[in-house]
């Protein structure tokens, strides 16, 4: 009985935390490496309930599924060239755009970034910005 009390005990704390929550760093790199095979779910399920994806205009992906369909649209993935931490929960990535498979990308070779706000693993804003000067810490 003690060996079965300690095992039920052992599982519950394995529950419990078992797992560091991802960096936005690495939610980010996991975003861009999903988009970049075109896996467009595995891109939208990194996306919270609520989450805001700003690219002139503000969409509101309320669920996974419009996450994924969000994703599915954006006709460039990118290699990551830069990041920098903006604030505890936020970085700033620079991509060099290339071509995704199925999609024609209006801009491979050129440079593009993004804001990257991350809460519990999850992107709460991704918000394209003007990328940063050349002289700049990325």
């Amino acid at each position: 009985m003690r060996i079965a009390a300690l095992l039920v005990l052992v599982l519950a704390l394995a529950a419990c935390g078992g797992h560091k929550a991802q960096t936005p760093e690495q939610v980010a790199r996991a975003w861009s490496a999903a988009l970049n095979r075109d896996d467009n779910a595995a891109a939208g399920a990194l996306f919270a309930k609520d989450a805001q994806a700003i690219q002139g205009d503000v969409t509101l992906l309320h669920t996974k599924f419009e996450a994924t369909r969000w994703n599915a649209l954006l006709p460039c993935g990118g290699e990551v060239v830069g990041i920098s931490r903006q604030a505890k929960d936020e970085v700033l990535v620079v991509f060099r755009l290339q071509e995704r498979k199925y999609h024609v990308c209006d801009g491979p070779g050129q440079q593009a970034a993004a804001v990257f706000r991350v809460e519990h693993g999850k992107i709460m804003l991704w918000h394209q910005v003007p990328v940063p000067a050349p002289n700049a810490t990325v």
